[in-house]
C-alpha cells in the first residue's frame, strides 16, 4: 500500500495561497496538512479560521488539521465547521483526552492524538482504541525546517505494537523533518502518513517531490 502524503500548508507561499492549494490539488498528495499554532502551546502563531476557510474553498482534498493549541476542546466544532476532515489534538494539551476524542467524533471528523518527541507512546494505552490516528512529532513542534529526531523510528515500532495489541484501527502519521532519505525507513517501521512541509515547498519541483515521497514504499 502506498503511503498517504500530507504536505504542510504552513510551508507554502502565503502570498499565493490559492495557487499553492491548486498545485496540491493536481499533485499526488492525499491530504492537506494544516498546522494551527496559538503562541501558547508552541512558541509560534500560524493562522486561524479565516485562512483555513480560504484553503477549504480551493482544496479538493481532505484537510488534516493539527491543533498545537491549549484548550483545544473549546474550538473543535469551529474547526469542523471551517472544513477539517481530521482533527488532531495534543496529548499534552488535553486534561480530558477521551472526552475530547469523543467530541471530535461527534462532529463527524476523524480524531487524532499528537505526541511531542518527549512523550511516551505507552501513555496512549487506555485511549488508543478510541483514536483514528496518532501523530508522532519527529521534531519539536512550533517551527518548520528542523532536524529529524532519530528516536522516532523506535517510537513508531512501539506504537505499532500497541495498536495491534489493543485491536485499534488507528493509523500512524509522522510530522517533522520528513524527506526522501528517511521516508522509506519510516514506512518500513510502520508509518502510514507522511507530513512534509519545507521539503515539498522549497523543492524545485513540488509535484515531483510529492510523487517521489508517494513511491517511497516501493
Amino acid at each position: 500500500m502506498k503511503p498517504l502524503i500530507a504536505p504542510s500548508v504552513l510551508a507554502s507561499d502565503f502570498a499565493n495561497l490559492q495557487s499553492e492549494v491548486e498545485m496540491l490539488n493536481k499533485s499526488q498528495a492525499d491530504w492537506l496538512h494544516i498546522d494551527i499554532m496559538d503562541g501558547r502551546f508552541v512558541p509560534n502563531i500560524s493562522f486561524g479560521f479565516p485562512v483555513m476557510e480560504a484553503i477549504r474553498r480551493y482544496a479538493q482534498k481532505p484537510l488534516d488539521v493539527h491543533l498545537m493549541i491549549v484548550e483545544p476542546a473549546q474550538y473543535i466544532e469551529q474547526f469542523r465547521a471551517a472544513g477539517a476532515d481530521t482533527i488532531t489534538v495534543h496529548y499534552e494539551a488535553c486534561t480530558h483526552l477521551h472526552r475530547t476524542l469523543q467530541q471530535i467524533k461527534a462532529t463527524g471528523a476523524k480524531a487524532g492524538i499528537a505526541l511531542n518527541p518527549h512523550t511516551s507512546v505507552q501513555l496512549l494505552e487506555d485511549v488508543i482504541a478510541d483514536a483514528d490516528m496518532v501523530l508522532l512529532m519527529s521534531v519539536n513542534p512550533g517551527f518548520g525546517g528542523q532536524k529529524f529526531i532519530e528516536n522516532t523510528y523506535r517510537k513508531i515500532e512501539i506504537l505499532k505494537n500497541l495498536i495491534i495489541s489493543r485491536n485499534s484501527k488507528a493509523i500512524i502519521e509522522i510530522d517533522g523533518g520528513v524527506n526522501q532519505h528517511n521516508a522509506p525507513l519510516l514506512l518500513e517501521k510502520g508509518a502510514d502518513v507522511l507530513v512534509a512541509g519545507s521539503f515539498v515547498f522549497s523543492s524545485a519541483d513540488p509535484l515531483q517531490t510529492i510523487a517521489d515521497l508517494k513511491s517511497s514504499a516501493n
